[in-house]
């Protein structure tokens, strides 16, 4: 007998009603402000995924023996910004209301947005962890305030002071590092502190968006604004693998890929395995 060809992430195949952890695609870049391409992340990371192993030597866990379903993405209305983040929104708000967590692959960073209102009607005192290159801090870009680049100030509308913790940071206009520091937590250029920060947010929802382009573009070309002076691989999965272990994460994202700026494919692989990496942590 002859199935639908239908492609999910590696092992992310489970039922909805047995699933725990619901992946969905959010391909969307129509603010991005430098280099576009991020819509197609989600369809790469899929294909790509199977280039790699479902089992992690570093964890000892498969991604066959847990319960994960890979939804799809979105259709989005790419030349309509405010519904784009609506949709994102309903589709985290009917997963959480299922009492199951969402895990959004990006797209732009303006997806966490969407995501992130959804999260916080559910868990009001939720807290952001926030991995970046960027402080995305601006109160708007070129005059628009939903852009990319204005993410975590829009989420930080929702939040108030003392609920965003941002890591690895080394890149903000003035006004946006000044601002930050009376209303955010920010770590600049490393991952430094993550484990007392952990520790401070025990029992805390917790909502971890991570920015691609906290690795260095040595290691990762494959995105639309790339800022030297990153972080390794190795760095990143052990700070994820800390992040999904030991936080209360109630919903999450990876977003900023742009898979054809890598040809050699080495930026999506390394999406791929990050993403398996925090999926088999957060079981």
């Amino acid at each position: 007998m002859l199935n639908a060809n239908i492609e999910t992430f590696l092992g992310c195949d489970k039922s909805y009603s047995e699933a725990s952890t619901i992946l969905f695609g959010a391909p969307f870049d129509s603010t991005t402000s430098y280099r576009p391409g991020t819509r197609f992340a989600s369809a790469a990371i899929r294909h790509e995924s199977y280039g790699i192993e479902s089992y992690s030597p570093y964890l000892d866990r498969d991604l066959e023996d847990i319960a994960v379903m890979d939804s799809g993405d979105i259709e989005l209305c790419l030349g309509d910004t405010k519904k784009v983040l609506s949709q994102i929104e309903e589709r985290t708000a009917a997963i959480l209301r299922d009492g199951k967590r969402p895990f959004m692959i990006g797209g732009e960073h303006l997806v966490t947005l969407g995501a992130f209102r959804a999260v916080h009607k559910a868990y009001p005192d939720v807290h952001i962890i926030h991995f970046d290159a960027h402080a995305d801090l601006r109160n708007d870009y070129l005059g628009v305030s939903l852009s990319h680049a204005c993410v975590l100030r829009r989420c930080h509308e929702l939040t108030g002071d003392g609920h965003i913790f941002q890591f690895g940071i080394r890149s903000a206009d003035r006004e946006e590092f000044r601002w930050g520091q009376e209303h955010v937590t920010t770590t600049r250029f490393t991952l430094h502190g993550l484990s007392e920060r952990l520790e401070h947010l025990k029992g805390v929802p917790v909502y971890f968006t991570l920015d691609l382009d906290v690795l260095d573009p040595s290691v990762f070309p494959g995105t639309g604004t790339p800022e030297p002076g990153g972080v390794s691989f190795e760095e990143l999965r052990k700070a994820v693998t800390l992040v999904c272990s030991q936080a209360n994460i109630v919903g999450c994202d990876v977003n900023e890929l742009s898979p054809h700026y890598d040809a050699s494919g080495v930026s999506t692989i390394t999406a791929c395995k990050i993403i398996r990496e925090m999926l088999l942590s957060l079981q």
